[in-house]
């Protein structure tokens, strides 16, 4: 990998935000991470790959000058309040039991534990997705047709 791409990538991780980035070229592999060490560290087992740590603040001239940085922190979403059905395999998320049919559970509609709720087909076989709880579907999660993993939430009851 060239100089001047291995220095766009690293421009590219500070002013992103992001906190890693990991490019593989064949049989070249690149990690950029933000920290505050820049110390380059290869992993156990990858001899002739190359590891760059970029610092997260560039250091001052002047400390005195430079403003106090504090680190950005993402806010943690907010648990969503009520019961979570979550996928139990992964799969492609279906609603209705065929394209024009009638979903199995609206937004608002009252759900008994052992209702079927959606399906999840995994390697052709169509696995129909029970309510494990009773409750009122307060929010649907995924859209019909999306793949779906393991532990996913897929609705939320209220």
């Amino acid at each position: 990998m060239d100089l001047r791409k291995l220095k766009t990538l690293i421009d590219l991780v500070q002013q992103s935000g992001i906190a890693e980035l990991e490019i593989t070229e064949g049989e070249e592999k690149v990690r950029i991470s933000r920290g505050v060490s820049g110390v380059v560290t290869p992993s156990a087992g990858q001899a002739g790959n190359l590891f760059v740590a970029a610092p997260a603040v560039q250091p001052a001239a002047d400390a005195a000058a430079a403003p106090a940085l504090a680190p950005v922190v993402p806010a943690a979403p907010a648990a969503p309040e009520g019961h979570v059905i979550k996928s139990p395999m992964v799969g492609t998320f279906y609603r209705s039991s065929a394209p024009g049919a009638k979903p199995f559970a609206e937004v608002g509609q009252a759900v008994k534990a052992g209702e079927t709720v959606c399906i999840i087909e995994a390697m052709k076989l169509l696995n129909e997705i029970e309510a494990d709880h009773d409750g009122v579907i307060k929010d649907i999660l995924v859209e019909n047709g999306e793949p779906v993993e393991y532990g996913q939430p897929l609705f939320l009851l209220a």
